[in-house]
């Protein structure tokens, strides 16, 4: 598969790198010690055409692909941002475009897509569940029919940048498993304001990604419109799966990205620090070869992306390679900050090199959006041919 970039897709890229660059490690250094959203660079992006790349044209979009998105993506997060820039897209032109778009009524999409491409509006998705996690057909939030709309009650939890978001997409079950004809029916998505009566937040301390905040969400006799019920009432699931399929393809480019940011700091101080007779200690086996091996499993996962993006705007199944790029990704994210911290010694743990920034952050995405465990159950299920073991 040749993944050689058309003049358009280089101009995108350029237009990602110098929007990165303007908003580089010192500005995302400040803005994670202030616990602070970057509001500033993500209209910033949103200003360059970025946010919308994926989405219609007729509502400001640029109408091209998540092969594209993954390419603004790396280039952010190599250029200073790190592995959290991929959330910035999930919660945005995933979480809130993809679902209006898609599933949305047209007074949804004229109403929210120009405001959400335009850098206006953030949304946020409230899914995950405590008693729930990784299996979304256990959730027990329950809105219940109330006149023409519903009355929504529950809580979520591990919720992103509900703090700046005004829209939020919310998953609900609107019957009961014991009434559904199977556990996967009964399931609604709901567009819906964060300032309602009813809905409360509260903030979840955290190592790190602390740009964008995670919250528990709680849900107390919450009313619901009839214009805001996103898709077809009861028959939410597959159409949830249609928004959350390309999380996996944002998360990789910004971890791909955030591991080459690491090793070009790490090569960067390697080269200048020397010792034992003023040689760079870069010059040493036993660094180049960890930091070779991280550079080398950055560019499978990176490819392995690619073609994973490029399958889904083919619409040819993506899945399983999107999930093995995920699963690099993290891992060789994970080591790269790791071993970009060992190469510094000592300034590799101060904030003043960034890497240990990058660090705190990556180490969500062995865990989030998907755990690597149930990537790999899902590879040895659905590619491998083995009995499913949970």
């Amino acid at each position: 598969m040749d993944f050689q970039l058309t003049q358009e897709q280089r101009m995108i890229v350029d237009a990602a790198r110098k929007v990165g660059e303007r908003f580089g490690l010192d500005y995302w250094r400040d803005i994670d010690a202030k616990k602070q959203f970057p509001a500033e660079c993500w209209k910033a992006i949103c200003d360059a055409g970025l946010c919308g790349v994926a989405l219609p044209s007729e509502y400001g979009g640029a109408e091209q692909g998540v092969f594209e998105m993954a390419l603004i993506i790396e280039n952010l997060s190599a250029a200073g941002a790190g592995s959290t820039v991929g959330q910035l897209f999930m919660i945005n032109p995933i979480f809130g475009g993809v679902s209006i778009s898609k599933f949305g009524t047209p007074e949804m999409k004229r109403e929210l897509l120009p405001k959400l491409i335009a850098g206006d509006i953030n949304f946020c998705m409230a899914l995950t569940e405590p008693d729930a996690g990784t299996n979304t057909l256990e959730i027990r939030s329950f809105a219940r029919a109330d006149g023409d709309g519903w009355r929504l009650n529950g809580r979520k939890i591990w919720i992103t940048a509900v703090d700046n978001a005004q829209k939020m997409l919310v998953v609900a079950r609107t019957r009961r498993v014991e009434e559904s004809e199977s556990r996967s029916s009964g399931l609604s998505m709901f567009m819906i304001d964060v300032e309602r009566k009813g809905l409360s937040h509260s903030p979840i301390d955290k190592v790190g990604t602390n740009t964008l905040p995670s919250s528990s969400v709680f849900f107390d006799e919450v009313r619901i419109e009839p214009h805001e019920l996103v898709g077809t009432l009861h028959g939410g699931w597959r159409e949830l799966l249609d928004v959350l399929n390309t999380e996996r393809i944002v998360t990789t480019a910004g971890l791909v990205g955030a591991g080459e940011l690491s090793l070009k700091l790490a090569v960067s101080y390697a080269n200048d620090r020397k010792v034992f007779g003023g040689r760079a200690i870069s010059s040493y086996q036993g660094l180049q070869f960890p930091l070779a091996q991280c550079h080398a499993e950055i560019e499978a996962a990176r490819l392995l992306n690619y073609q994973a993006a490029t399958n889904f705007d083919r619409g040819l199944p993506y899945g399983s390679v999107a999930n093995a790029a995920k699963l690099l990704a993290a891992q060789v994210a994970a080591r790269a900050t790791e071993r970009a911290m060992q190469t510094m010694g000592g300034m590799g743990y101060a904030k003043e090199y960034h890497v240990e920034r990058l660090w705190r952050d990556s180490r969500l995405f062995r865990f989030a959006p998907i755990s690597e465990e149930m990537i790999l159950n899902y590879i040895a299920n659905h590619d491998l041919g083995m009995p499913r073991s949970y």
